[in-house]
């Protein structure tokens, strides 16, 4: 096994212990950033050749002397008997919707192409102060928009490390990608309607989306600012574990942060769990979507692999003493789908306003007869398609005459989504719920080009996942298997405000159940001749 295999917790104790060093692990993991990523994203490449299509192509820039400096100074504090801190050497990548000082941080868009950040994001500033060595920027989609990393102006667009005809998820495909491929331990993404989870669930991995406040979004380049949320992608639980305890907490330049102690995840992952109450709910065992001749909503069941792999993963959970909680129903998750449709777009068109061709970003070199002009040419030409519709639907639905009708509503099913969540972890209700076990995603990863272009199919991708952000719960993806395609099968946990702790000690105990399980021991398809 090669340093960059390990996991961060194993990788910050070998650093500290000086059975490796931090410039050590780093140079490991450019190896393989070098045997497996391929070309990074740019603008204007040029057509995908076969080798590209070989690659994983996570990252739009490497910052390899900027990483080889952290990791010195790394080595150099452990030298004099200093503490870098909780992660000491470890290797991280960044999903490029986060500011970094002095770094380019492009959102996966032409317009923000040119665009270096004067300053840094708070996640990632606090990641640095631990001692983490970043080592650069990964793609995703612009913007955020979209569940495949396929709508980034960067190509070629990240692909599947397990099976790279397929995608990673999105919108944080880089990050997932990153890391299933042994490119770093950790990342930081952000998750508006799955995009941590969908994308760790394609991709194998762990993805945790925190309590909404509980990680600030200070330097987050926001899609929908009261869905976003910044967390991380990992190896495992206790990766997850230990990135989520150095990134969480107030903000002082964030309103919206929630000023609540932060626990040590670590220590709570060794907690037993028996006498735990997990639901299983048939509400998230479907996917239900609107017939667009008819308007008649139409039932599909989730693919009876990924059903299995949820009871499976119950009845281990049983196994370790939890108790298991069925036919628990989540009536308004139907729902999840078309309210992010509106309050997203709404959210989205306003948060896109700031983009202009003048403050910053990209200009239009065509001669414009005035601002307006100069406006709408740099927008159009810096906007690629995603962004625009969402323009175009939020400016719609927020209009005077139809917001009552389209964005009203919206909000008021979104409070009744937050309902049956709070109906469901009541602990004087009728289920009294520690968590809810759901599939993460209605598919496996599905291939490249297949649903991309389709924006409500894609939307779908999603329906599992959303209703977490619209309650603004905590949510984690963790591997239950693979399919018969050998790719990845993701399972759910869903709990109530700021359990960040129980969703970990629950994923940490299922892995330790789990270590000698077959399909544990195969490794992604661009790793097999490693």
């Amino acid at each position: 096994m090669q340093l960059c295999d390990l996991s961060a917790v194993e990788i910050r104790d070998h650093i500290s212990s000086k059975q490796a060093s931090a410039v050590e692990v780093l140079e490991s993991c450019l190896q393989r950033i070098r045997q497996v990523d391929g070309r990074p994203g740019e603008l204007g490449s040029s057509p995908e050749t076969k080798e590209d299509a070989e690659r994983v192509h996570a990252f739009i820039t490497l910052t390899e002397g900027a990483a080889r400096t952290q990791a010195e100074k790394v080595d150099k504090m452990i030298a004099n008997g200093e503490d870098p801190g909780p992660l000491a050497g470890v290797p991280a990548t960044i999903k490029d919707v986060f500011c970094v000082k002095d770094t380019p941080s492009t959102v996966g868009s032409r317009i923000l192409a040119n665009f270096i950040s004067p300053y840094t994001a708070t996640p990632v500033a606090r990641m640095r102060s631990a001692g983490a060595v970043l080592l650069g920027k990964v793609n995703l989609d612009e913007f955020t928009y979209g569940s495949s990393t396929e709508s980034s102006a960067f190509q070629p667009s990240t692909r599947n490390p397990w099976n790279t005809s397929r995608v990673p998820g999105g919108s944080s495909g880089g990050s997932a990608a990153s890391v299933a491929a042994g490119e770093a331990p950790l990342s930081l993404g952000t998750d508006t309607a799955g995009s941590i989870r969908q994308p760790a669930a394609f991709c194998g991995v762990v993805g945790l989306k925190p309590t909404y406040g509980r990680v600030s979004r200070y330097g987050l380049i926001a899609f929908g600012s009261s869905l976003d949320c910044p967390g991380p992608l990992a190896k495992n639980a206790k990766d997850a574990a230990l990135l989520l305890r150095t990134i969480a907490g107030p903000d002082p330049r964030d309103a919206t942060g929630a000023n609540i102690p932060v626990p040590d995840y670590l220590e709570l992952l060794e907690k037993e769990i028996k006498g735990k109450r997990i639901g299983l709910s048939p509400d998230y065992f479907q996917i239900t979507f609107p017939n667009l001749e008819t308007g008649e909503y139409l039932q599909q069941p989730v693919p009876t692999e990924i059903r299995e792999a949820v009871l499976r993963t119950a009845d281990v959970y049983r196994s370790l003493g939890a108790e298991i909680i069925e036919d628990v129903p989540m009536p308004n998750t139907r729902y999840g789908i078309p309210v992010y449709f509106v309050i997203s777009r709404v959210e989205a068109a306003s948060n896109l306003h700031r983009f202009d061709g003048v403050k910053y970003g990209y200009r239009t070199s065509s001669e414009t007869d005035d601002l307006k002009m100069l406006y709408k040419k740099s927008r159009g030409e810096g906007f690629g398609l995603q962004p625009k519709l969402r323009i175009l639907m939020g400016m719609y639905v927020s209009a005077a005459q139809y917001s009552e009708q389209y964005y009203q509503k919206a909000l008021q099913v979104r409070t009744l989504i937050r309902r049956d969540f709070e109906r469901a972890f009541d602990p004087n209700g009728k289920y009294k719920l520690d968590a809810l076990l759901t599939p993460t995603t209605p598919s496996t990863a599905f291939s490249m080009k297949d649903v991309y272009g389709d924006s409500v199919l894609m939307q779908y991708a999603d329906q599992l996942a959303v209703p977490a952000n619209h309650a603004g719960i905590p949510g984690i993806s963790f591997p239950g298997g693979l399919d018969a395609d050998g790719l990845p099968i993701g399972v759910q946990l869903l709990g109530p405000d700021f359990t960040e702790g129980v969703l970990l000690q629950l994923t940490y105990a299922y892995e330790q159940a789990t270590l000698d399980v077959e399909w544990r021991k195969l490794r992604p398809s661009v790793l097999r001749e490693m």
